[in-house]
């Protein structure tokens, strides 16, 4: 395998947050990327979802994103930036990975503004200060970033995680892989697509063929893509041994294209 000098930023959710094996497999695979600076960006929608029902709440969605009402801003934070990223970093330094657990306005990486797409409690991220990342990976500590993070006033947000692993890699020039339940986008037929640009992305969600989740990680990879100038790939947590595969050059998943 080739030695790769860009970070990568893995961004992970979901069911993955729920099965320890599968959560273990992936960090054993990280752990094995001795000469390969990582970063996880999560969020955990499944784990904030649970958090919610029991304290009486409904979860609302738009185009596959969260609604986050204020007053459900110290669930949510507590559940993403505690709860989920405490439990990432724990079972991390379990295998012999030197795990740190940030939020995305720590060390003031990330400052955010508030949505105008009507979600609540909602930031969109905007890169400042890759200090804090550039000196833990120096020293060979594996950031895990929740997306939760804050507006300029300080006040807490929720942030779409997609998003905040594209931020992420802003800071860093780093590569992405944002990780879902399956090995990538389907057409039509439920076939696999190898890659996508964004006027193929742009047909398929007009035809409802990508729709839900899939949609907001395919607009991130997309917005990814063009700001990083590169490829983005989305594949599965399912095989993490793939990984090793897209640092060496080879296809994994679909690629989000640039143009």
């Amino acid at each position: 395998m080739r030695k790769v000098t860009k970070p990568l930023v893995i961004k992970i959710g979901g069911a993955i947050l729920e099965n320890d094996s599968a959560l273990s497999a992936l960090l054993t695979v990280i752990d094995s990327l001795k000469s390969q600076s990582v970063v996880l960006v999560h969020g955990g929608g499944c784990v904030v979802d649970q958090m919610l029902a029991k304290s009486g709440f409904t979860t609302e969605k738009k185009h596959g994103l969260r609604v986050t009402p204020k007053e459900q801003i110290p669930l949510i934070a507590g559940a993403l930036a505690g709860t989920v990223n405490k439990t990432i970093v724990g079972q991390a330094n379990s295998i012999g990975l030197s795990a740190v657990g940030l939020s995305l306005h720590d060390g003031n990486m990330v400052e955010c503004q508030l949505s105008d797409k009507g979600l609540g409690q909602v930031g969109v991220p905007n890169a400042v200060s890759s200090t804090l990342l550039d000196s833990l990976l120096k020293l060979h500590f594996v950031p895990i970033i929740s997306s939760i993070g804050t507006l300029k006033s300080g006040e807490l947000v929720n942030v779409n995680a997609d998003d905040a692993a594209v931020v992420i890699c802003q800071l860093l020039n780093a590569d992405l892989l944002l990780l879902t339940d399956v090995n990538g986008v389907k057409d039509a037929s439920g076939q696999y697509i190898e890659s996508l640009d964004k006027q193929s992305v742009t047909q398929l969600i007009e035809q409802g063929v990508i729709a839900g989740g899939m949609t907001a990680k395919v607009n991130a990879a997309l917005y990814a893509a063009k700001q990083l100038r590169r490829s983005i790939a989305v594949a599965s947590w399912k095989q993490p041994e793939q990984i090793a595969k897209l640092l060496a050059g080879e296809h994994i998943g679909t690629r989000i294209e640039a143009n």
